[in-house]
């Protein structure tokens, strides 16, 4: 199942029948008809015949019975969880073989777009150096060469915080490789670095490598002095890790047969793995744990986070082998961290203050800021004392007043206690706040995009001694036209006098740029050099779609300027106010059967009586889908994901510009269930919200072929992981939309996961998709929507939703994946192959790979030059 880097987790009072609600009357009727006449000749243990359409691979069917809360539901294909098994084996044999005979066509077109991608890359090239102690250090990449290469060079004056000049092609003074992933991933077919910490001294190198996928990591510890690694190993270990600024000591995260982090471990430098000795043990199966250093390297950090609630437990530097203590115990439900630094010289006899700076959501569900004096406020501390620096947003929230939570979540925020560049914002979430010598930095989030600030050192003291609010000032791209992701990046030093932060947008690649707070000098350090791109030639905007139930759902579009003329004529670029209806989803269902009954009215008698009357259906009803079309509006690419209230930003990509200079628009859906309008957002679209995010990707889509600027016999979808639910959950609900649909490692048997809490994550994923196991109300929640359980055979549409028309469908999986398994889309692949499914679905299975597909640059480019091909077939362009 899913879990998106820990990724943090809301819900609906009654599980109303989601299937019902999306699909309106007869669809939910023709979803339960399919399944049941599926299973109505099942037995348990009972193997039937094969039956595969024609030009699939077969797929046996023994019958499964899955029970719950009295419910039983057959599964024909749970036999494929055998990963090891000859059948699973052969069967993944035979999609890749049916895989490659089907894109065999397209090879050539998916060179092109690969050409094409790389006349965009500078092969060789480097990225700006970051100062950390004495070295400057800094990647390169080498054309040919799948990896990176991290390398450093001196710090010849401890003054100058002036990254110096690398040359791509040319070495250094002083230069030298600290790790080449080139030379580690030799003789294997997957690598990936899971940690690369370093001592304060720069000689010890604890680094950590996967070469598998499956999220397990082998720790090593080198002495870059000789270049060779200490005999210790310790192996099979959760990601990340630290080596504590002495380098003597280790700490690492075991992980139980659930690939849970849940056992913090430290190592003698020098000594054998196996007198390892555990320093924290997490016996809720919801937390997972991760072990860190703080900023300043006084302290150890141990954080333990479930999706609801954290607690963060600390211990010092100088006393490595003491016991862990929590800074403030956890409470359920509620999410804090902490960090360190000094107000240097602001007391009343020119001493330090000590300050802890502390981000909560116990007082707002979009989290508050609180800055402590330690001189006066002493242990234990509790969330909510010291100083408010900023507040979130409460409108929409859970747990807000009753007041505030019937707001939209897109309501002004006014707290007197911000700062002014708060005031009135939309969607505010406040997100971070750092502490360096010189400067303190502000991120936070509103109107769906990211946002930062700053202010210098003395002026947040002056604030905080006076108990006014701090006056931050925004830093922007100065690009009105844009929609622009901005951050804070490689700020890696306290001491450091600037503040590097980097930008970009769909159309601008990124700006690297540093700010001296001591001179006000704002300085590029580099823009991303494109080759044969002109940003000039596309244009990008926000506008809002008022979905089903009134909400309003931010989309970003991006197009060629040019090729889409009724995109160019609506103007308005950038963040706007603009907002279209989606159409009613009764009213297209009627459409389409009116315009299906026209062409069997049209065709009566002419169909041959032996056909099939499933294939029959669906051969009357594709010129009835086209019919209804704009055909000469531009083929769209929409994607999304809304889940764990991660936000999907805009972003540069080098392989997008050959989708749009063939005249393809690209939308991406700020779906419910992310967190691009906050915490509300988040909690309107998980649990037994979970279908808002599913009807506002439908409703987006419908929107933008409602306006007659898109094709739907062009449009093709595509999302990953809880964005591959969405998308089995579109093809369920709304095939009618698509013309294809890619789903990349997509969590489609999500009931079946869900019910197991022995699989990995099923039981700290709880807290997002809820407990069916345990609850009746859930299960039957889930039920509703989870793609596998609701597949549909093509009379089943055709009775829904008046055409029997089902997208193509590519599916992308990993035999090593751990957190959607691989079993997941490769049931949902066989049920899609059916006979009478009606449906055209291949599937890419990687076998030496985990979630994020294969590893190293080039066989990435590879794979999504060939989804490109694929996505763009689909649509019609060939060429």
């Amino acid at each position: 199942m899913v879990d998106d880097g820990m990724m943090d987790g809301a819900a609906k009072e009654a599980a109303a029948n989601v299937v019902g609600d999306a699909r309106d009357a007869g669809a939910a009727q023709g979803a339960q008809g399919a399944q049941g006449a599926r299973g109505a000749n099942d037995t348990e243990g009972t193997r039937l015949d094969c039956l595969t359409a024609a030009g699939y691979p077969p797929a046996r069917r023994i019958v499964h019975r899955r029970e719950a809360h009295g419910d039983v539901f057959t599964d024909p294909y749970e036999w494929m969880r055998e990963k090891t098994s000859p059948d699973v084996t052969s069967y993944v044999a035979a999609q890749n073989a049916l895989f490659g005979e089907r894109m065999k066509p397209h090879a050539a077109f998916a060179a092109t777009l690969l050409d094409e991608l790389r006349g965009r890359v500078h092969e060789t090239d480097m990225s700006v150096p970051v100062r950390i102690h004495g070295y400057w250090y800094f990647g390169r990449t080498h054309k040919g060469q799948e990896y990176g290469v991290t390398c450093r060079t001196p710090v010849l004056d401890a003054q100058d915080w002036n990254p110096p000049t690398v040359d791509p092609e040319s070495p250094l003074p002083g230069e030298e490789i600290v790790f080449d992933s080139n030379k580690e991933a030799e003789g294997h077919d997957f690598f990936r670095l899971g940690v690369m910490d370093l001592s304060r001294d720069g000689r010890w190198l604890l680094y950590g490598t996967d070469t598998h996928g499956d999220e397990r990591y082998d720790l090593r510890i080198r002495d870059l002095h000789t270049g060779r690694d200490l005999p210790e190993h310790i192996d099979q270990v959760a990601a990340g890790g630290l080596i504590t600024p002495d380098g003597k000591w280790v700490f690492y995260t075991k992980v139980d047969d659930a690939w849970r982090p849940y056992s913090v471990w430290r190592h003698r430098v020098g000594t054998p793995a196996s007198e390892d000795r555990e320093a924290w043990h997490e016996d809720d199966e919801r937390f997972w744990v991760g072990v860190g250093m703080s900023f300043d390297e006084t302290r150890l950090v141990i954080e333990a986070d479930s999706k609801t609630t954290t607690e963060v437990l600390l211990l010092p530097a100088s006393d490595p082998t003491g016991e862990f203590k929590p800074f403030i115990p956890r409470t359920e439900g509620v999410e804090y961290d902490v960090s360190f630094a000094s107000f240097e010289g602001a007391g009343e006899d020119g001493s330090d203050i000590p300050i802890a700076l502390v981000i909560h959501n116990v007082t707002n569900p979009n989290f508050e800021i609180d800055v402590i004096d330690l001189r006066s406020h002493k242990p234990p501390y509790t969330l909510g004392e010291g100083q408010v620096v900023a507040v979130g947003s409460a409108a929409g929230c859970e747990k807000s007043s009753p007041d505030q939570r019937a707001l939209p979540a897109d309501t002004p925020c006014d707290d007197p206690r911000n700062p002014a560049i708060l005031q009135g914002l939309r969607g505010l979430r406040v997100d971070g706040i750092a502490a360096y010598r010189d400067y303190v930095a502000l991120d936070y989030r509103a109107s769906s995009l990211t946002h930062i600030a700053i202010m210098p050192k003395a002026e947040a003291a002056r604030a905080f001694l006076e108990g006014r609010p701090w006056p931050f000032r925004e830093i922007t791209a100065n690009r009105p036209d844009l929609l622009v992701s901005i951050g804070f990046s490689g700020n890696s030093s306290y001491e450091a006098p600037t503040a590097r932060y980097s930008f970009n947008s769909f159309t601008q690649p990124t700006e690297l740029r540093q700010l001296n707070m001591r001179t006000g000098e704002d300085t590029l350090l580099r823009r991303r050099d494109v080759p044969h791109y002109d940003a000039s030639a596309y244009r990008e905007r926000r506008l809002w779609v008022r979905v089903r139930d009134g909400v309003r759902v931010p989309v970003s579009l991006v197009w060629k300027a040019g090729l889409v003329p009724a995109l160019d004529a609506a103007g308005g670029l950038g963040l706007v106010d603009t907002v279209i209806d989606a159409p009613d989803v009764a009213s297209m269902i009627a459409a389409n059967r009116a315009a299906r009954d026209g062409a069997r009215d049209g065709n009566a008698g002419a169909a041959d009586a032996a056909v099939d009357a499933a294939a029959d259906a669906a051969a009357r009803s594709a010129d009835a889908w086209l019919s209804q079309d704009h055909l000469d509006a531009a083929p769209l690419f929409i994607t999304g994901y809304g889940a764990y209230g991660i936000s999907s930003d805009p972003g540069f990509s080098v392989s997008r510009p050959s989708m749009f200079d063939r005249g393809v628009v690209y939308a991406l859906a700020h779906v419910r269930g992310g967190g691009e309008m906050g915490r509300a957002w988040y909690e309107q679209g998980r649990r037994t919200n979970k279908a808002n995010t599913f009807t506002d990707f439908i409703d987006v889509t419908a929107a933008l072929q409602a306006q007659g600027w898109v094709a739907r016999s062009r449009t093709v979808a595509c999302g990953g992981s809880a964005g591959g639910l969405l998308m089995g959950a579109i093809a369920t609900m709304a095939p009618y939309l698509y013309a294809g649909i890619e789903a990349d490692v997509p969590f489609v048997d999500a009931l079946t996961s869900m019910l197991d809490p022995d699989l990995p994550l099923t039981v700290t994923e709880w807290d997002e998709w809820g407990d069916p196991l345990h609850d009746r109300r859930v299960y039957e929640y889930m039920k509703s929507y989870s793609p596998y359980e609701n597949t549909m055979d093509a009379a089943a549409r055709d009775a829904a939703y008046g055409t029997s028309h089902m997208p193509h469908i590519f599916i992308t999986t990993s035999m090593n994946d751990t957190r959607v398994l691989y079993v997941e889309p490769l049931k949902w692949l066989a049920r899609l192959q059916e006979a009478g499914a009606g449906a055209d679905a291949i599937a890419r299975i990687e076998i030496d790979a985990g979630h994020g597909g294969g590893s190293g640059r080039y066989h990435q480019w590879q794979e999504v030059s060939e989804e490109n091909a694929w996505t763009l077939v689909t649509m019609g362009l060939t060429q």
